[in-house]
């Protein structure tokens, strides 16, 4: 066993403040891209800054957006969060479509979700009491008992009843108060 996941933060997977249901509010607080001017590993970078950076700026008004030039430095993407996660991204030799792919990534996760260890694979503000669901949970006690196979257990009644059949009990109905008394 390792115990990798000792060192790890734990929680749930979830939506933070039920984002998304009423309103979506983007999760990104600020976003630091860290280059160098002359160095050939920033040119990818120094390529999305100068064409896409504003574009981005002003689609994502929330976001603060800082450049942070540095002499002989690999080119960083440092991304700041609401709920104080940061999420640090190495850009070294990357390419100009790479970089806004990975930008995208930061614009819309909502931390460092790659450093949870997940408690549970499902999450909910209002937990069952009573289990989970199964197949069996609302079927009939007396099918505990029954010698099966038993036509009242086997029968479908579960879809509706169909147009023909409705017609076919209106009729039989109608048969009945029609027919005449035996003298």
């Amino acid at each position: 066993m390792s115990n990798s996941n000792l060192f790890l933060k734990s929680g749930f997977v979830r939506a933070p403040l039920q984002n998304g249901v009423g309103r979506y509010v983007c999760q990104l607080q600020r976003i630091v891209l860290k280059f160098c001017k002359s160095h050939g590993g920033s040119r990818g970078l120094r390529d999305y800054i100068e064409q896409d950076l504003v574009d981005f700026a002003s689609n994502n008004p929330s976001v603060v957006v800082y450049l942070k030039p540095r002499r002989h430095r690999s080119p960083v993407v440092v991304a700041e969060y609401l709920n104080g996660d940061r999420v640090w991204m190495s850009m070294h030799n990357k390419t100009h479509s790479e970089i806004t792919k990975w930008i995208e990534v930061i614009r819309t996760q909502q931390g460092d979700v790659s450093a949870t260890r997940l408690r549970k694979y499902q999450y909910t503000d209002y937990p069952s009491i009573q289990g989970p669901w199964t197949p069996f949970t609302y079927k009939d006690p007396k099918l505990n008992i029954v010698e099966l196979p038993n036509a009242e257990f086997g029968a479908n009644n579960r879809l509706p009843m169909t147009a023909t059949e409705q017609l076919k009990i209106m009729f039989e109905k109608k048969q009945l108060e029609i027919k005449p008394i035996d003298e």
